[in-house]
């Protein structure tokens, strides 16, 4: 089904889903990560499907009515959940490529891209949304943002470039605090092994991503998958020589960007300004 198509399942319903997960696994003996394992999925995975914080999708679903011998349980409760969109459903099936990636490339051009987005930040974001999101909204949105985090702390992380404008770190979303505190959890984030931090800087006179943010995505399979975002939509992009143009512009990118330790530098610099 085409990710525009499907929509985020409720936070209540996803929660009920994630503790009979948790009922019948402990039933059958199993440890999370043993049944993960048998599922041929990540530990982190069926913990975050237990906890609600996590769609459990159809064909894991099934997977796991056969592990458990639950007589198609959790298949008939997740094609009967509630569905809400607190999260575009043409970003979800970005998400699951996400957290399971060999390598994430990303180059952002408005906004932090969301893997190094602080809470305070996300929610300075979500409140510039227009229409106006409920608080609950924005809280549900929050924190899914921030559980997507984990991503670059997993057992074996993501290799991750990440390239973004300096007019990023001029803007202050959310006022002084949230604008120090992003730049020093940047600084922490430029430590995390297998992670790089790039700035373009303003004033270049020539620039690569004038068309736009994009990811590229490297999949446990070695597949590498392009991703673009509009206002109202996204795009997967698989074809090779559509894919080989976005890799061919990130390395162009990376070369008029400043390197780590210059983008190290500038980000102690700002913080040294405020």
């Amino acid at each position: 089904m085409h990710p525009r198509n499907r929509q985020r399942k409720n936070a209540s319903a996803m929660k009920l889903v994630g503790a009979l997960v948790a009922r019948f696994r402990i039933a059958a003996g199993l440890t999370q990560r043993q049944l993960a394992e048998q599922a041929c999925a990540q530990p982190e995975t069926i913990a975050s499907i237990e906890q609600g914080r996590r769609t459990l999708l159809p064909p894991l679903a099934r997977v796991l009515d056969s592990l458990l011998d639950t007589k198609g349980t959790l298949e008939t409760a997740v094609d009967n959940m509630p569905e809400v969109d607190l999260i575009p459903a043409w970003a979800e099936q970005y998400m699951d490529l996400e957290r399971s990636a060999l390598a994430l490339s990303w180059f952002e051009n408005q906004v932090l891209p969301g893997l190094l987005q602080t809470e305070n930040y996300a929610r300075a974001v979500f409140r510039t949304d227009v229409p106006a999101l409920s608080e609950e909204e924005i809280s549900q949105r929050v924190a899914a943002r921030i559980d997507r985090r984990e991503v670059l702390l997993r057992s074996e992380p993501p290799t991750a470039s990440f390239i973004f404008s300096e007019a990023i770190l001029v803007d202050r979303l959310g006022g002084d605090d949230v604008h120090s505190e992003t730049l020093r959890h940047l600084l922490l984030c430029s430590e995390i092994p297998g992670v790089t931090l790039q700035v373009m800087p303003l004033g270049r006179q020539t620039h690569a991503g004038l068309s736009g943010p994009f990811i590229l995505i490297e999949t446990p399979e070695h597949q590498r998958i392009g991703y673009t975002e509009t206002q109202r939509g996204s795009q997967l992009i698989s074809s090779p020589d559509e894919v080989s143009i976005l890799e061919r512009k990130y390395a162009m990118l990376r070369t008029q960007a400043l390197n780590s330790e210059d983008t190290k530098r500038l980000l102690d610099r700002l913080l040294g300004e405020l």
